[in-house]
């Protein structure tokens, strides 16, 4: 067994893998970027070596000094997690002849695999159904147009060095495929430094089935049952399960065996997932069912596949790659029950998914379920890495079972003052559709309008907040505003403010609500709330010109001055955090009356960035008091 394990990766990543070698008995080394100095994972780990500053370009992605960091420390394997150098086969290359252990997949699977089409070639070659598509070499436009035409629309453009989604562009129509050809290999060329593409037939009804195998260096190879990822949004898996909804025996069979035969068409090793594509229009059947592509990884869902087998997979990777066989065969595997994995996130679905960050007053979970985090209470979620604060992983002995418990996990949940999608995490899971195993990679999209929250409070967040703020009167808090007035009927109504606006509510029974340091958890959501202040200002709107930060983040464009000019639509200001860029607009036509940040500026969610006037507003005189009245 390997002795001693340098982990090049970071936050949940890490302390997952962490947590098994450290029963095992290796010795970790943890490494880390300057800004990652004070994370858990750091601590948790034996030693720890700094490679680096925040971007990951200057340290997780630099090879060198991941190479140099197991030499200092005397490392003797290296595990590349998830994400990041796990699937590139030169930094895999690197390692071994450095004379170390690679925990991954060897270095000819990788580029075997890395290609989409080069992959369906090998796997048609193999015997592994595919989706009908093109996968030619002929890259020129008139060709790429003439194979779609011939496939039928709607077609699937794929960047084949893509992932992640990017890369991707799907195609309704003859008369759109030009354009989107163009945009495809323009994302394709920034993300990947390679513009070719294949096309693929279109999925109505598309259902996201992945099979987890596993090989070693004797010749074994075994498959951990499916999972299906089909919960997505914009391509990015939301929540995950195993086994598949609707999987029968007879298809289950079929799909593992060709997951298998995919995976000794290339003398895989170690953890990967054959990716297929399902027609679900008419429930899952083998032959409805193709190779998509192939993760020469451990997958960040991998913990659904440890819940319904009992294996632990960081432990069967640190053996396999210790040059043992695999822990088991193929017959003493069995699926027990059902799990579902949801990824909780830093952002904000009300404002269409906009990163969050900033320190983590307040990260609670549920008893009862595993939780894989990278961060902890009095941490910080930082712009400069995943968003991803935690899996909420559940078990159960059925289905139904599991997104009742997963629901229940994501409504329990405590973040402030970081936002999050625990309360669009909760509504998914207890969704009837979800809950029935009607899903395919469209359900967020159909069905956004119940699943996103909406921005203002609800009854119930009024509610528990108007009884939180009132004596408890032999337990019942409305009984305070019960008694008898000179002239008057008694009060029934309370008035409170939530996220910084005033309500008047009236009585009405309380939510078991979690209430802590002036904010509000109820059904995944955090609400700041308390009395209605005297001096109380109504936040700033768009109506009035207030240009407010809609996401925490770094201002990386001032487009205008104080006192120009400004049309309605016009662009003020960027925004960025995360990677993403979030451009603000002026609301009517106007003049800057105030510029209140400047470029490189971290803001906060709310800040008042600038405001705009109408000009008549800034030519008028001044009412006196008297004239106000």
């Amino acid at each position: 067994m390997i002795q001693s394990l340098l982990i090049a990766n970071r936050g949940e990543i890490a302390r997952r893998i962490i947590r098994t070698a450290r029963r095992l008995g290796i010795r970790t080394i943890a490494v880390h970027s300057d800004v990652d100095a004070g994370m858990p994972f750091v601590r948790e780990a034996d030693e720890a070596v700094c490679i680096g500053t925040a971007p990951a370009t200057d340290s997780y992605l630099r090879q060198d000094r991941l190479l140099e960091a197991a030499r200092a420390t005397g490392a003797a394997a290296i595990h590349p997690g998830y994400g990041f150098l796990s699937e590139n086969a030169e930094f895999a290359e690197r390692v071994i002849v450095a004379g170390l252990v690679w925990v991954g997949a060897p270095p000819a699977a990788i580029r075997a695999m890395g290609l989409k089409d080069a992959a369906k070639q090998r796997m048609i070659a193999a015997g592994v159904p595919v989706t009908p598509g093109y996968l030619g070499a002929d890259q020129s436009p008139e060709r790429l147009q003439a194979e779609a035409d011939a496939i039928g629309y709607p077609v699937l453009i794929k960047a084949v060095a893509g992932g992640g989604g990017k890369g991707m562009r799907k195609v309704d129509a003859a008369a759109d495929f030009a354009e989107m050809l163009e945009s495809c290999k323009r994302e394709a060329a920034a993300s990947f430094g390679n513009t070719q593409v294949l096309i693929e037939k279109y999925i109505l009804s598309p259902r996201h089935i992945e099979v987890q195998v596993f090989g070693d260096t004797h010749g074994g190879a075994v498959h951990l049952f499916e999972r299906d990822c089909s919960l997505q949004r914009r391509h990015q898996k939301v929540i995950e399960e195993a086994p598949a909804p609707g999987m029968d025996s007879a298809t289950r069979a079929a799909v593992c065996e060709a997951a298998v035969k995919a995976a000794r068409a290339v003398d895989y090793v170690g953890a990967g997932t054959i990716e297929f594509i399902a027609d679900g229009s008419e429930g899952l059947r083998a032959d409805r069912i193709w190779f998509m592509e192939m993760n020469t990884r451990l997958q960040v869902e991998h913990p659904v596949t440890e819940a319904i087998t009992g294996q632990d997979l960081v432990e069967w990777q640190l053996r396999v790659a210790s040059g043992e066989p695999l822990p088991c065969a193929q017959e003493a595997l069995s699926i027990t029950g059902w799990a579902m994995e949801a990824r909780l996130y830093a952002e904000n679905p009300s404002t269409g998914f906009l990163p969050s960050t900033g320190p983590l007053d307040r990260l609670r979970f549920p008893a009862g379920v595993r939780i894989d985090s990278g961060v902890e209470e009095g941490g910080e979620v930082t712009p400069y890495y995943d968003p991803m604060i935690a899996k909420l992983i559940v078990h159960g002995a059925t289905r139904s079972e599991a997104a009742a418990k997963l629901a229940a996990a994501a409504r329990g949940t405590q973040v402030w003052p970081v936002r999050t999608n625990a309360a669009f995490l909760a509504r998914a899971a207890a969704h009837p559709d979800f809950v029935a195993g009607r899903v395919d990679t469209g359900f967020i999209e159909r069905h956004a309008e119940t699943l996103i929250p909406p921005a203002e409070p609800s009854p119930a967040v009024l509610a528990a907040a108007a009884a939180a703020i009132l004596p408890d009167v032999a337990g019942d808090p409305w009984t305070s505003l019960r008694g008898f007035r000179a002239n008057a009927e008694a009060s029934r109504r309370i008035e409170v403010e939530v996220a910084g606006k005033p309500y008047l509510v009236s009585e009405q029974p309380g939510s078991a609500a979690v209430v802590a340091d002036g904010v509000l958890f109820l059904d995944g959501e955090a609400w700041p709330f308390g009395p209605r202040r005297a001096d109380h200002i109504a936040g700033a709107g768009e109506g009035d010109g207030a240009i407010l930060a809609p996401m925490p983040g770094r201002v990386i464009a001032v487009l205008v001055e104080a006192g120009q000019a400004v049309a309605k639509g016009q662009r003020m200001l960027v925004l960025e955090a995360m990677k993403m860029e979030q451009a603000l607009l002026a609301p009517f036509d106007g003049v800057v009356a105030a510029l209140k940040v400047s470029e490189g500026a971290q803001v906060a969610e709310g800040t008042m960035l600038a405001r705009i006037e109408k000009p008549a507003a800034i030519d008028a005189p001044a009412k006196t008091d008297r004239e106000s009245e």
